[in-house]
């Protein structure tokens, strides 16, 4: 007798709308383009929270011809900034990027047609513009993306850990250290003497979660 898969579909479409383009009802199937599949994913979170996740089918792509292969921080490398962190007398924060794939372009020229969850575009040709979860490349495409945001920031790629990027920083009483940023997929910790001022950075550029920055538990 609840609504709770029903608001959790309407909240999941509301974030994902920016990733399709609809098209007119007379509109053709673009050319150079492939119909797909898609479905929603339901899942009831730790929390007893319900949500729903609208995913593309891409299993049914042929594979893209960029590279499609996404790395994520290591367990070592987190322990270790943990512990450069705990030296060097400087603060942690965390965060999760909502709707982090649908941040980036996607690299695949795919189509679909909207189902009920669409509403008033039920029927409608859909094309897919951003990078929707489930498809091949989505999960690069935002990897790509989020290095652009943090190399304009001024932050280096590390060579032992390409997902740990830093920059050198300054304390206010003189002391030289390097600021890092870790990432795994969706989940950033910003390491540094004033971590807000780049988490509000990357906050301006990408919808972090209401809720999620702060102090790692």
């Amino acid at each position: 007798g609840t609504d709770f898969w029903h608001l959790a579909t309407e909240k999941e479409m509301k974030n994902v709308m920016p990733a399709f383009k609809i098209l007119d009802n007379d509109g053709k199937a673009p050319i150079g383009y492939k119909w797909i599949p898609c479905h929603m994913i339901f899942d009831v979170k730790m929390d007893f929270t319900c949500k729903a996740r609208f995913v593309a089918g891409g299993h049914v792509t042929d594979p893209p011809t960029s590279l499609t292969y996404s790395s994520v921080v290591s367990r070592d490398s987190v322990r270790i900034a943990f512990l450069i962190a705990a030296l060097n007398d400087l603060e942690i924060q965390g965060a999760d990027v909502g709707n982090a794939y649908l941040n980036a372009e996607t690299r695949e020229k795919v189509y679909t047609t909207a189902g009920k969850e669409f509403g008033k575009y039920q029927g409608r040709m859909v094309i897919i513009v951003q990078a929707l979860y489930g498809l091949k490349s989505s999960g690069a495409a935002w990897r790509a993306h989020l290095a652009t945001t943090l190399h304009d920031l001024g932050f280096k790629s590390s060579l032992a850990d390409p997902d740990v990027w830093y920059k050198p920083a300054i304390k206010p009483d003189g002391f030289q250290y390097y600021e890092y940023v870790l990432v795994y997929v969706d989940d950033i910790l910003v390491i540094s003497h004033h971590p807000k001022i780049t988490m509000t950075a990357l906050g301006a550029l990408h919808r972090l979660k209401e809720g999620s920055v702060g102090v790692p538990e």
